[in-house]
């Protein structure tokens, strides 16, 4: 399915802690599940022009980029400036049992959704068995 651990997010975490004390927000938090033949995605993007989101697959490594632009004009004297801007980018390994060729993705009211289905061969099927005389299993 999905990694869950990123490594060199928790070693981003814990270089936040030590040096500055706080910890940043993640600026693509996101949400994953398994529902009905299909992993579900969601990543929330506020502020995000659409046509500057790219979603890339390379392999099994889904890459999502977005950009956020400051909303400031120049000339103007920044007061408070917590939201994060420029580009940003998050990567979801999936596993082989995703279909990567069939990606379903929409952007509404900020929030990116993927639908990744799961691939025929990975879904659990009954196997018949066959009734009747004994037959010998050829190999």
């Amino acid at each position: 399915m999905l990694m869950r651990t990123d490594p060199f997010r928790d070693l981003d975490r814990l270089t936040q802690q030590l040096f500055n004390g706080v910890q940043r927000p993640v600026a693509m938090p996101m949400d994953a599940w398994r529902q009905d033949g299909s992993v579900w995605v969601k990543l929330d993007l506020p502020g995000v022009d659409p046509d500057s989101v790219d979603l890339n697959v390379e392999k099994d490594v889904l890459t999502v980029q977005a950009e956020r632009k400051p909303e400031t004009k120049e000339g103007a004297e920044t007061l408070i400036s917590e939201r994060p801007t420029g580009t940003f980018t998050r990567q979801l390994f999936l596993g082989e049992t995703l279909d990567t060729e069939h990606i379903e993705a929409t952007y509404d009211a900020g929030v990116l959704s993927l639908r990744i289905p799961v691939a025929e061969q990975a879904k659990p099927r009954k196997i018949e068995i066959s009734s009747g005389g004994r037959k010998e299993l050829q190999s």
